[in-house]
Order: structure tokens, then sequence, then C-alpha cells
């Protein structure tokens, strides 16, 4: 099989993690007989630099030509790089939002899941981390508060701000049922979060879940408001299967479930349209601060990976080979820095190494 991947390695750690991705592709390819043809695509910070805005016309047709792109972190050190003296509309960050509204990726999948191997990195009290849990954050990423009209005023001396939130029952139908197929070949449980005891766009989003709902009798669906459901994240995460949520929500909830894992370094995720084009990028962000130092996880990235063979190409055993490698080396006892025991804890068996060597022992147990 031949696929065509476009490649944005992006800013900081980017070019790193997104190396050990590819390393890992091309054992897969080796042993399974596919062929994985790689188009590089500029965007973010490197792309400023080279071309002065943050996503181009041309970057875009690469994009929309490949059969899905693989994406490593976008952005710097808001504090320093000269990236952020720039407009809002020319910041590394514009591009990523840019490129989800032409290619419509409408449907952003995070899932979260916790190792029994990284158990004593969880943040959560032994008896609740001991019980695991395995959800998926499916979070509309093309609507909503982040996508609506915006102004900056002064009238009589006070400066007002405003930021619109508003949903069609378009975009809210289609991203649940994306939520409902997944739930259906998972654990058959749909939790919608809202905020629908105060939003209008909220009840809305809620009328339409439970249409979506009755066409998926086997699925249970419940709703939880947004502010119980940032609670229970750290309660108990093991009730949820499936969260269905509209974007910011999402961004927030999605950022919490990541870390209850662990690291943010472990943490995949999926952005996709209607058709099989998928983005596929790791949850965390460029980490400037250690760029360079060979040191970061690769694994959200190679995992990343793994749900673009299973999502994009229909490759589900390719897929099951690079989650199964993972979790080969890290019963092995194979750390990045972010995932070595804390202080205190057993180190007996733990090899920590650096991002080429676990992307190295990742690859080579596919």
């Amino acid at each position: 099989m031949e696929c065509h991947i476009g490649v944005i390695s992006g800013d900081g750690i980017g070019p790193e993690i997104v190396a050990e991705a590819k390393k890992v592709l091309t054992a897969v390819g080796k042993k399974y007989g596919h062929d994985f043809i790689y188009t590089d695509i500029l965007m973010g910070g490197c792309s400023i630099d080279a071309t002065g805005v943050p996503l181009t016309d041309q970057a875009i047709a690469a994009a929309k030509a490949s059969d899905a792109v693989l994406m490593g972190s976008i952005g710097g050190d808001a504090a320093t790089s000269p990236w952020y003296r720039l407009p809002p509309d020319k910041r590394p960050e514009a591009g990523l939002l840019a490129l989800r509204k032409a290619l419509n990726l409408f449907a952003n999948l995070r899932p979260a899941s916790l190792y029994p191997e990284l158990a004593a990195a969880c943040p959560l009290r032994a008896d609740v981390a001991g019980a695991g849990f395995d959800m998926v954050i499916v979070r509309e990423l093309t609507g909503g508060l982040y996508f609506g009209a915006r102004k900056t005023e002064e009238v009589d001396g006070v400066v007002t701000a405003t930021d619109t939130l508003s949903y069609s029952e378009t975009e809210i139908r289609r991203v649940a049922k994306r939520a409902f197929d997944i739930a259906s070949k998972r654990r058959k449980k749909v939790t919608s979060v809202d905020k629908a005891n105060v939003l209008d766009s909220s009840r809305l989003w809620r009328k339409i879940v439970d249409e979506v709902a009755a066409g998926y009798p086997d699925v249970e669906c419940a709703h939880m408001l947004v502010d119980n459901c940032a609670m229970q994240l750290v309660k108990d995460p093991a009730q949820f299967d499936v969260v269905l949520t509209e974007n910011m929500f999402g961004d927030i909830l999605s950022d919490e479930a990541s870390m209850v894992t662990g690291s943010i370094g472990m943490l995949p995720s999926a952005s996709l349209n209607d058709t099989k084009f998928g983005l596929y990028e790791p949850s965390g962000g460029s980490a400037p601060d250690i760029a360079g130092k060979g040191i970061a996880n690769p694994i959200a990235t190679i995992l990343s990976a793994a749900m673009m063979l299973r999502y994009s190409f229909d490759l589900d055993a390719e897929a099951d080979a690079v989650e199964n490698a993972v979790k080969a080396v890290l019963a092995e006892g194979y750390r990045t820095i972010d995932i070595m025991p804390r202080p205190g804890e057993p180190t007996d068996g733990i090899k920590k190494v650096g991002t080429k060597e676990i992307g190295d022992a990742i690859s080579e147990r596919c």
C-alpha cells in the first residue's frame, strides 16, 4: 500500500519527535509491505521565519494533496520569541487554526489512558490511579468561541472585549455522530459535556446530542455540566469512555485528562474531517526549553502515527503493532525523563533513555 503523508515538523522539539515517529513508520512499512511517501510542509514559527506568515497557500495545498498529515509541535516561548511580538493572526498558532479550518477538521480525538507501568506517575491518589482509566475526548474543533466574531473597542474611555460563542445544528450533529461511532466500537458510553444551565449554545448542543443518541440504541448517553466534569476527571476518571464536548471546554478538559496520565508526552491526538483524511499530532507543546537536547518524549507522536494508520489508512493490525510496541517498551522499563519514577520511588529495572533511544526501542518491537 502506498500512503502519501504530509509532514509538519514544526518548531521546538517538533523535528526531533517527528523523526522518531517516521522511524517507527519505516519499521511498520518494512514489516507489512507499505510505502510511506513524505512531503515536508512548513507551518508555525519556522514558516514565519521562511515566508513571513505562519501558513502559506502552498502549505495548505500540499496538506490537501496528502492522504494524511503528521505534525510535531508549533510555537515557541511566548515571553522571548519574536514570533509573539506579531499580531495574533500572524503568530505560529494562527497557522494551526487556519489549517484546521481549511481542511474542515471538525473532530479532535484525544485518547487518555493510564499505562499500568506509569501508575506511580499519576498525580491522583493511589486507589484512584490503581483503578486505571481509558477514555477518548472528542472535541468539536472548528466552531464555538475560538472561531466566533471578536472585537475590542473603547467607548467613553472604557475598553470592552467581546468574543462570540455560536454553534449550528450541523456542527453539533456531525461531531456527535463521530463520538457515537467511536463509542460503539469501545465500551458504548458517551458523556456529553456542556453548560446547559447557563448557555443557549449548550442547550442546543444537548438537544442535538439527544437526537443523535436516538440512532445509537446500544450506546449509553449521559449529560454532564462542564464544571462537574472537571471535578469527576480527578475524582473518578475510570467512569468515562467517550467524552463529547465543544471547542473551548474540550481544550481545557483534554489537557486536564492528559495530566492525570502522568505526562502530556504520552498523549496522541487526531483531528478528522468527514473523509478518511486526518491531521495527527501530539497533545503537548513545542517545549522550546528542551529543544535540541535529545530528551523529549516522542511516544505521543508515535502513538499519533498509530492513530493515522488506524483512522486514515484502515491499517488496524499495523496500528496495533505500534501500540503494542509502546506497551512492551514501557514494560521493559524504558523511560524518558518526563516519565521517570519520582524521588523515593523504586527504580529497579528502569532504563533512562533519550528521544532517539526510545524511538529505536519502539521501532525494533513493531
